[in-house]
């Protein structure tokens, strides 16, 4: 069952979608940027692909060197239209010239992500021909420019980002447990510009620790930030100075996560259409609004894209398919009872040709007093790329697997204190 909805989730990254770049979209409307987060995973993905017999070694090794070849020559400076700068990367890239996109951030997150699936594929194409030999040569060129303490800007923890009309954005990682684990990794394991421990130590104290439906973990809202370090880093076993506090590492963090979110599908709060044990999963996704409407005689205020999180909210109803078989390593028995329930009951509405639905909400009407679900138009490349590689994380371990062969992952975890599990002596 999971292999099947693995392959067909993947279709998203089968298209070649730039034959030039070797970009890919961002989501699938008409127009869309690229997204350098779904860059990274479709990298990541294209490793998964040739495992599983999705794709020839030959196809997903022509497409990697393009796109690492695009992004080594790719304009790197300060000009409002560049690709990049300081070795980072703007969140959107325009489809047909490669630059800057929307006049967005030069996004250290985002750029993480993307460097994640670039050191991917530098371990996976490790044969003897040039084009594999070039792949390894442009990965490992790509991570040593990224100057993470540049990104600083002074301060001891890494900001959000930059962009060229006003310079570094205002916020910066420094609070709450979330996705800038891998991005953390990633600085501290450069050995090119290495950023200072302190800052890392800085941000794990601000991880607040609660307590939801008898569960104790540390919190986050929205399912992604659960995810999206786990897509490459194997945390089985491992704890940092904030985790040895707690007493359990961020994998069983995730798995807690997981539990609650279930938990909030059952008591349904809100009193929202569609939750119970089958129907549960809130992240940041596609939604109805921004609209009000009033349904059964209660007033509810419908958002657009948003960050939803349970169990403190936001909330309007949304569910996100995908954030739930995301977490199937954390918890597979629940996961794969939901995946089975979605395929029996809801495959016609909510399993398309590229996988589930990003998003759906029943409580509100579309349109307005009819009997049909909301449903997004739109798959998303950085909603897609989790279930193609949390899947496989949960079946093979690959990408787990190849990042525990990294010297600079390693050296990264390492000065972060992680310790025991596989970094064991």
């Amino acid at each position: 069952m999971l292999e099947a909805l693995q392959r067909t989730t993947f279709a998203y990254f089968a298209p070649d979608h730039d034959p030039e770049h070797g970009l890919i979209p961002d989501k699938t409307e008409p127009g869309s940027p690229a997204s350098i987060a779904a860059i990274g995973m479709g990298l990541s993905a294209y490793a998964v692909a040739v495992e599983r017999g999705f794709l020839t070694r030959e196809v997903a090794v022509a497409r990697t060197l393009r796109t690492l070849r695009f992004f080594h020559a790719s304009p790197q400076g300060p000009e409002p239209d560049a690709t990049g700068y300081h070795g980072f990367y703007f969140h959107f890239l325009d489809m047909k010239t490669g630059r800057r996109a929307w006049q967005c951030e030069l996004s250290t997150i985002d750029t993480a992500l993307l460097l994640a699936g670039i050191l991917t594929v530098g371990l996976y194409f490790d044969g003897a021909s040039p084009a594999e030999q070039e792949i390894r040569a442009l990965a490992d060129a790509l991570y040593r420019r990224v100057d993470w303490v540049w990104a600083l800007d002074g301060r001891s923890t890494l900001s959000h980002g930059w962009k060229p009309e006003s310079g570094f954005l205002r916020s910066s990682w420094d609070s709450g447990y979330s996705e800038a684990l891998i991005l953390y990794i990633l600085a501290l394991g450069s050995p090119t510009f290495p950023i200072p421990l302190g800052g890392y130590r800085d941000w794990t104290r601000t991880f607040e620790l609660v307590t939801a439906y008898g569960i104790e973990y540390l919190y986050a809202g929205p399912l992604f930030i659960h995810q999206f370090a786990h897509l490459w880093l194997d945390l089985r076993g491992l704890s940092d100075d904030r985790s040895r506090e707690v007493g359990w590492d961020y994998f069983e963090n995730s798995r807690r996560a997981t539990l609650v979110h279930r938990q909030y599908g059952i008591e349904n709060p809100g009193g929202f259409v569609g939750y119970s044990a089958y129907g549960w999963g809130l992240t940041a996704s596609d939604g109805p609004g921004p609209a009000v409407r009033k349904i059964d005689g209660v007033r509810r205020k419908f958002h657009g894209y948003l960050a939803r999180g349970a169990p403190f909210g936001p909330d309007d109803g949304t569910i996100s398919p995908w954030a739930v078989v995301a977490s199937v390593p954390f918890a597979p028995e629940l996961v794969c009872e939901v995946v089975r329930h979605a395929i029996a009951a809801l495959a016609r509405r909510h399993l398309t040709g590229t996988g589930f639905d990003a998003s759906y909400n029943v409580t509100f009407p579309d349109p307005p007093g009819g009997a049909a679900v909301w449903a997004s138009a739109w798959k998303f490349g950085i909603n897609e790329g989790p279930v193609v590689l949390m899947i496989d994380n949960h079946l093979d371990g690959l990408l787990w697997r190849l990042f525990r062969r990294s010297a600079v992952v390693v050296t990264g975890l390492r000065r972060a204190g992680f310790r025991g599990g596989w970094l064991s002596p």
